[in-house]
């Protein structure tokens, strides 16, 4: 290693052992300093880094089937629960609460919905009676109150749904998972057909990204084949109990993630089903709250 000397210094030490130890400490520092900086960084395999807040979620491939996961809407949010992923609601939680998440390196999904609309939420005034129709048939009891819009009105609902995304990336997630994108194949209100639907989730999905959110598919499983490279990871409601988790399949068949959750039935009866299909799998209550049964990986 060579050693420049500055303008000032002296060429030449003095005589003497006094005189020689200047640079010989100058010299094992900078040894010192190239042997920290050559140090490997080391990898962790088991959690893979998160992106920092103003980045979209990332979803290792490698590591699609391995996540363990929470859904929880209902009650203070349980940080201690032990999981990778948490899809929560933008509104019910706390920046608090998300900090502390994200302090433990957890992945964190926004629960929005596209929709639907309930009187309850705080942006229902912005939806004019034009595009309010149905009501959605219930899924959770969180839905009970809601109703279907209609989706063919993007000028109307486009600006809404952004600002929902924002709060969502305001709060510290990085991904967005869309509820009710499937209102064509319900009972809406509205004659909405396939491609009016298909156009509205390829929108959020596109406008997700565009706000550095990571974009999930909840259900619609009639989509999914079309949909399927347009998202980054699918959620799924009851696929056993509906005999429907086969439709899942393009999602990891790409190596993309698919959280599901049964609300009914012995984990040790549909993890075994789920688990072959290469699932996140968890049991919950209805209510959506902290409790849960995952399916353990083998």
């Amino acid at each position: 290693m060579r050693i420049r000397w500055s303008a000032s210094a002296p060429r030449h030490a003095p005589s003497g052992r006094t005189g020689r130890r200047p640079w010989r400490r100058a010299l094992r520092r900078a040894l010192a300093t190239a042997v920290v900086l050559t140090l490997p960084t080391p990898v962790y395999a088991c959690h893979p880094q998160l992106a920092p807040p103003d980045a979209p979620t990332p979803w290792p491939a490698a590591y699609a089937h391995r996540w363990q996961w929470q859904w929880q809407l209902t009650g203070p949010v349980d940080v201690t629960v032990d999981a990778d992923v948490f899809l929560l609601d933008a509104v019910g939680v706390t920046a608090e609460e998300t900090a502390a998440l994200r302090r433990r390196d957890r992945r964190l999904i926004c629960h929005v919905p596209v929709g639907s609309y309930a009187d309850s939420d705080p942006d229902a005034g912005r939806f004019p009676s034009t595009v309010r129709g149905a009501a959605v048939r219930e899924q959770t009891t969180r839905d009970r109150q809601r109703r279907w819009l209609d989706v063919r009105r993007w000028d109307l609902l486009g600006p809404v749904l952004a600002d929902r995304f924002r709060l969502c990336r305001g709060k510290g997630f990085g991904a967005v998972a869309l509820v009710d994108a499937d209102g064509y194949a319900q009972r809406s209100g509205f004659p909405l057909a396939f491609d009016d639907q298909l156009v509205f989730n390829r929108r959020l999905a596109a406008l997700a990204r565009s706000l550095d959110l990571s974009p999930g598919l909840v259900d619609d499983v009639g989509q999914i084949a079309a949909l399927a490279p347009d998202f980054d990871f699918a959620v799924s409601r009851e696929c056993v109990r509906l005999n429907r988790c086969a439709k899942l399949l393009p999602f990891t068949d790409a190596g993309k993630p698919v959280f599901h959750v049964e609300f009914t039935g012995d984990p040790a009866a549909f993890c075994v089903t789920t688990l072959g299909y290469g699932f996140s799998s968890i049991r919950k209550n209805r209510e959506l709250d902290a409790e849960r049964q995952p399916c353990r990986l083998p």
